[in-house]
């Protein structure tokens, strides 16, 4: 067995140490992709600590976590938040393996895509927190962005930045799309949409619908690197 999972490809993805519940469609649950995946968590990486307080003292955790995967047979490393942008140069430097920490490092060839026309919308869970370093650290701070935070009142806030066990999915669903509907309507020359929260890829079907333009995600990010990697 143990012979059969290093001869397979996976993708690696390092998670936060949390406690919110992990539906299909999010990154931390398996049942989400068609292609094998394995995981290493981070001991003590909250989202505070990662997302409010920019912890550097967590990234040798996060780079001997992507040694980890890889040792257990890994061909490509990402993760479960995209504020992890911040370190990808750090992470990526250190294997020798493709890297990509957030979905952010989608959004100079999504604008390039788009004719470098408009704007590029990103949600985001921390619109505070989501600075120009991150955007620097994936060459997207020049690019025109429209970032949108989610309501800190929120269901959905609550939950995945509060780090709560427990989710009211139709009450965030309602939240999430009223969000989306709110932004595409105040800004009518967004081309294209960049989800930087892994969790929010739970609620993409009322995401799509509230939008009507191209959305990416870390998803289309991991399809992306799967089809490098594959037969």
């Amino acid at each position: 067995m143990l012979c059969k999972v290093l001869r397979e490809k996976m993708i690696g993805i390092i998670l936060l140490d949390t406690r919110f519940p992990r539906l299909i469609g999010d990154i931390g649950n398996r049942e989400t992709f068609s292609f094998p995946v394995l995981y290493e968590k981070v001991e003590g990486a909250s989202p505070v600590r990662l997302i409010r307080e920019r912890d550097r003292t967590l990234l040798p955790r996060f780079i001997e976590a992507a040694r980890s995967l890889i040792g257990r047979g890994a061909r490509a490393i990402t993760t479960s938040c995209g504020f992890l942008a911040l370190w990808q140069k750090e992470i990526a430097s250190a294997v020798r393996v493709p890297v990509f920490t957030s979905s952010l490092i989608q959004i100079p060839w999504v604008y390039e895509m788009m004719g470098r026309k408009g704007k590029i919308g990103v949600m985001t869970i921390d619109a505070h927190s989501l600075t120009e370093d991150h955007l620097k650290a994936v060459h997207a701070d020049s690019i025109p962005l429209v970032i949108h935070g989610i309501r800190r009142e929120g269901e959905f806030y609550r939950v995945f930045a509060m780090d709560h066990p427990d989710l009211d999915y139709p009450k965030a669903e309602k939240e999430i799309g009223e969000e989306v509907s709110k932004l595409t309507k105040e800004n009518p020359d967004l081309t294209a949409m960049i989800l930087e929260c892994t969790n929010l890829s739970v609620f993409k079907k009322a995401i799509r619908k509230e939008s009507g333009i191209p959305l990416f995600d870390h998803l289309t990010l991991m399809d992306y690197v799967w089809s490098s990697l594959k037969e």
